[in-house]
C-alpha cells in the first residue's frame, strides 16, 4: 500500500509539473492553445495570468516532491489537500474538467497516502 501511495503522489507531482509547463511556456503555442481551447488573441490576453497559475502548480509539484523525498506524511497530506481544493475551486470557477484532471487524482493519492499510514 505504501508503494501505491508513493507512486500516486509522485504522479500527481508530475501532473502538476506538466501543468506548469503548459501554463508557463506553452500557453500561447499550438499545444497550449489546443489543450485549453484558446484562440491566439485570448492566449495573448491571458498569458500573464496563465504564467501565474503555472507557477502555483509548480509549487504544488515541488511540495509533493519534497514530501516524497523527505518521507514527510504531513507534507504529502497538506499538498495533496491543496491540490484537491484547487481542483474543486477550478471546477466551480473555470471548467468542470478540472475536477477530473486535478482534484480526482489528488483525492485518489490522498486516500492512498492516508490508508498507507
Amino acid at each position: 500500500m505504501k508503494l501505491a501511495a508513493e507512486v500516486a503522489a509522485g504522479l500527481v507531482a508530475l501532473l502538476h509539473a506538466y501543468f506548469l509547463v503548459l501554463e508557463m511556456f506553452l500557453w500561447d503555442k499550438p499545444k497550449g492553445m489546443r489543450t485549453f481551447g484558446l484562440t491566439p488573441e485570448k492566449a495573448a490576453m491571458t498569458k500573464s495570468l496563465a504564467m501565474n497559475q503555472g507557477l502555483y502548480n509548480g509549487f504544488l509539484s515541488a511540495g509533493l516532491l519534497w514530501g516524497l523525498w523527505a518521507g514527510l506524511f504531513q507534507v504529502k497530506v497538506f499538498f495533496l489537500a491543496c491540490v484537491i481544493i484547487a481542483g474543486v475551486f477550478g471546477a466551480v470557477t473555470a471548467s468542470r474538467k478540472i475536477l477530473w484532471v486535478q482534484a480526482l487524482p489528488g483525492a485518489v493519492a490522498l486516500g492512498l497516502v492516508l490508508a498507507a499510514q
